[in-house]
């Protein structure tokens, strides 16, 4: 594994380059009065708090090839055996730009303000296949459920407690938590903003993320609900989001603890408005 890091100040916006590789952040908005509001803040977060973003390339055996490994964590907090959420980035993404808009600034201002305990999240790349095995060699499930760990680990950072996911990555989420239920292994919360959960065959089939309609139904949590286990689930989603009549559907039959369908469509500025919800509800599952 290459071990040299390329250290973001979330922020700041400031990159800096390592082993020939710029890595660009996008998280340095400042958070406009709404948010303030969202978050029971009276005013800006002070510029010297800023999140923490590392990113490494390391070499997934199940995936085989090299991948961007990024922590994101609040400064100022001590890492060791701090609680991860793995945060799954959606189609055409990678781990950098997993992070939906002002996700950076709002666990900053949530952790030091005391409104959550301190947590943090790491991202990879996942490819575009839906967060499971369709290219026979390339699994980027096994190495969520085998290699992140250990990867935290050698970090000195706690275990994954929970999985965050956006658009396809809200898929792979409910995915993630059915592979953890199956192993008696039960996430302590997941939460999907603006989760792909598609009811057609033909509109799922353009995305070449499975080999037919038989392997999109053994691995559809829309079909699957039973087997998610008793993880507590958060949904968000605008309520003219390209996939909204599934996020309805998965709604009304999970009966999840958190349902959110609020004005927007399938976007960054949707996804900037439910963050702070998303936050919290990963906030009161921290463990310990």
């Amino acid at each position: 594994m290459v071990s040299r890091r390329t250290v973001l100040t979330a922020l700041g916006g400031t990159a800096l380059a390592t082993v020939g590789v710029t890595a660009a952040w996008h998280g340095n908005a400042p958070l406009g009065e709404a948010l303030r509001h969202a978050l029971g803040v009276a005013g800006p977060v002070p510029a010297v708090k800023r999140a923490v973003i590392t990113v490494e390339r390391v070499h997934s055996r199940y995936r085989g090839r090299d991948v961007d490994l990024l922590t994101m964590a609040p400064a100022g907090v001590p890492t060791g055996n701090l609680p991860m959420s793995i945060l799954l980035h959606g189609r055409h993404g990678a781990a950098r730009t997993a992070a939906p808009g002002g996700m950076a600034e709002v666990l900053v201002a949530a952790v030091s303000r005391g409104q959550v305990p301190p947590f943090g999240f790491v991202a990879v790349d996942g490819g575009d296949h839906y967060w499971h095995e369709n290219v026979p060699g390339d699994d980027p499930m096994a190495m969520l459920l085998e290699e992140v760990p250990r990867w935290l680990a050698e970090r000195g950072y706690g275990a994954p407690f929970a999985c965050t996911g956006v658009s396809m990555g809200g898929f792979g989420a409910l995915l993630y938590a059915r592979r953890r239920q199956e192993r008696r292994e039960q996430a302590k919360a997941v939460a999907v903003i603006a989760p792909a959960l598609l009811t057609d065959w033909a509109e799922m089939a353009k995305r070449n993320a499975f080999t037919g309609p038989d392997q999109w139904a053994s691995l559809d949590p829309l079909k699957n609900i039973d087997k998610l286990g008793d993880a507590p689930v958060g949904v968000w989603a605008g309520d003219r989001d390209t996939f909204i009549t599934g996020t309805r559907r998965f709604i009304a039959d999970a009966k999840p603890a958190v349902a959110s369908i609020v004005p927007g469509g399938h976007n960054d500025a949707l996804y900037r408005k439910v963050v702070p919800d998303v936050i919290r509800f990963l906030g009161k599952r921290v463990p310990g």
